[in-house]
């Protein structure tokens, strides 16, 4: 029973960060969406700092549960896109990571995810954009479409509309990589 409500505690403060980054994550603010005393918070966890090395726990705990999703799924639409949906808080956090990485934890806790997500994700991403391309090339591509991935995405638009146009335009713009060029 403690145990669910230290978790209600988490999964609030993990959406409010998700949406409203690091500096707005507030024990006040906790609080009232949970519906709980700001006493009961720190009964839990002593203090915020604390609170956000649980959250970032947490992450990574739901990067694992991303990762084997994406192991599950064949294709990146609709089954990757369905992954993505489902997982938007995990998205908004792992945005909110990257835009703050200049705090170490974060940073941290963003290349961690990033391994454990992206491993599964670039297999799928590989065989579905027919990349013909060595690793290292894969690797650079993939980094840099995590990124601009990243830059756009917000919680109006992580929407299957939005996901789908997006991997089109990737899969169109990866396509010139493996096509062969003639220089003139």
């Amino acid at each position: 029973m403690n145990e669910n409500k230290k978790t209600i505690w988490i999964t609030t403060g993990y959406e409010l960060f998700a949406l409203q980054g690091p500096n707005n994550l507030k024990v006040e603010a906790i609080a009232k969406k949970t519906g709980k005393s700001k006493s009961s918070f720190y009964h839990y966890f002593g203090d915020l700092e604390l609170f956000i090395e649980e959250l970032l726990d947490y992450h990574i705990q739901q990067s694992h549960v991303i990762a084997k999703k994406e192991q599950a799924a064949k294709c990146i639409d609709p089954e990757l896109i369905n992954i993505l949906i489902e997982h938007r808080a995990d998205l908004l956090f792992s945005r909110q990571l990257r835009i703050n990485q200049q705090v170490k934890p974060f940073f941290d806790t963003l290349q961690q995810s990033n391994l454990i997500v992206g491993n599964a994700f670039v297999s799928i991403w590989v065989k579905e954009l027919e990349l013909t391309l060595s690793k290292e090339q894969i690797a650079g591509i993939f980094s840099l479409a995590l990124e601009n991935f990243y830059l756009q995405i917000n919680e109006q638009n992580l929407n299957k509309t939005w996901l789908s146009s997006y991997f089109n335009a990737l899969k169109k713009i990866t396509s010139h990589f493996s096509a062969p060029h003639i220089v003139r």
